[in-house]
């Protein structure tokens, strides 16, 4: 099958959800022609060929380091003229996702989208919590424009459901379990940070902004370390918070972005992960974490809420309760000695996880919607 396959992230960016397409991009190329069409990113070479078009791109107002596609509907519609694509897949929902979505029900194509991110909840952390209803009507419009919606998780389908989505089908995420590995635990590497092999150590990975609520996980780690004064935490991201939040807590280890398998080892080598967001509508990192073997807490929503047995793998705690999130981390740190049950049940819990299976039926959805709309299209033209 031909594919389009349009995001306005991709490596060299680095956050979740490029990492995610690249890899599904990959997946998808071995077995189907695969056009990707995304933004051109500061310092990359031009392209425009058959396998790529990079476009025009301008930096996100809050995300000078982020940036969004530029082009016409007009101009992907006569590319697409040219080659049509079976299929239209759209990633992420900005003014190339736009686009697109009208380009290909233009031209008659199929069209499926994923909803990755909960924009319309961006506003509340930068002072505009009147934009909601705007940004989320934006959203409702641009997925309902399309055959089917991919969703993380089932309770982001309900969610969504209520607010008046259609079509939406629920997809999850995989973590690669050999990468994420307890195997990848280093003494050295704890001794850096000034860990013992009894010191609990704290650990937050994502990007460093300010609806990621990461002070509530700083603050947790105020409240252990007046507990167990040992204690440790690493932070491994950037972001543009970054400064402010090292200058306000000097006791923490800001280690910016890691990779590979530095970033395998900062997992392994933590006890303790927080994951303090409630805009995520999914968070890779948990799953990373747990298939690391680290005891989570997480309010009770998005990976966390669909993959974490409450008090059996993780704490989970309900959506918007800092004192009881600060309190289950709290628990664990006081508990370090204790935990290998329920590090081991989080790392099981993650075990069938695999890339593969979720890729594979991401293809089958994929595969399903293009020969729908294509039946469609056959009965109008053959009526009975």
């Amino acid at each position: 099958m031909r594919i389009a396959y349009i995001t306005e992230t991709y490596p060299p960016e680095l956050n979740g959800v490029s990492l995610t397409v690249e890899r599904t991009v990959e997946h998808l190329r071995a077995h189907h022609e695969v056009e990707l069409v995304r933004p051109r990113q500061p310092h990359e070479a031009a392209r425009n060929d058959a396998e790529e078009w990079r476009t025009w791109s301008l930096p996100l107002p809050m995300y000078r380091d982020l940036r969004f596609g530029l082009a016409l509907q007009r101009t992907l519609r006569e590319r697409w003229q040219a080659r049509t694509p079976e299929l239209v897949h759209v990633a992420t929902p900005g003014p190339l996702g736009w686009a697109s979505v009208r380009a290909a029900r233009s031209l008659g194509v199929a069209v499926t989208s994923d909803f990755r991110t909960n924009f319309h909840q961006y506003s509340h952390y930068y002072g505009l919590g009147w934009c909601e209803p705007v940004v989320r009507g934006y959203l409702k419009r641009l997925h309902n424009g399309s055959h089917r919606t991919f969703v993380p998780t089932h309770g982001m389908r309900r969610m969504l459901a209520k607010h008046g989505f259609e079509r939406l089908a629920v997809v999850g995420r995989g973590v690669d379990t050999e990468h994420f590995s307890p195997i990848h635990r280093s003494n050295s590497l704890r001794t850096q940070w000034g860990a013992s092999r009894h010191t609990p150590v704290v650990l937050y990975v994502g990007r460093l902004a300010a609806e990621k609520n990461v002070p509530l996980a700083l603050c947790a780690f105020d409240a252990i370390r007046a507990a167990h004064p040992q204690a440790q935490m690493v932070v491994v991201g950037d972001g543009p918070m970054r400064k402010r939040w090292e200058n306000e807590y000097p006791s923490v280890r800001f280690v910016g972005a890691q990779r590979g398998e530095e970033l395998a080892r900062h997992y392994a080598s933590a006890d303790i992960f927080l994951f303090p967001s409630l805009s995520d509508t999914f968070g890779n990192v948990v799953l990373e974490a747990m298939a690391s073997g680290l005891t989570v807490v997480a309010y009770d929503t998005g990976a966390a809420g669909e993959h974490i047995d409450d008090c059996e793998s993780g704490l989970l705690v309900r959506p918007g309760d800092e004192a009881s999130f600060i309190a289950a981390a709290c628990a664990l740190a006081a508990q370090q000695g204790e935990l290998r049950p329920m590090r081991d049940a989080a790392r099981r819990a993650t075990l069938e996880m695999t890339w593969r299976s979720i890729l594979t039926r991401f293809e089958t959805h994929l595969l399903d919607a293009a020969h729908a709309v294509e039946t469609t299209h056959a009965r109008t033209a053959c009526p009975a």
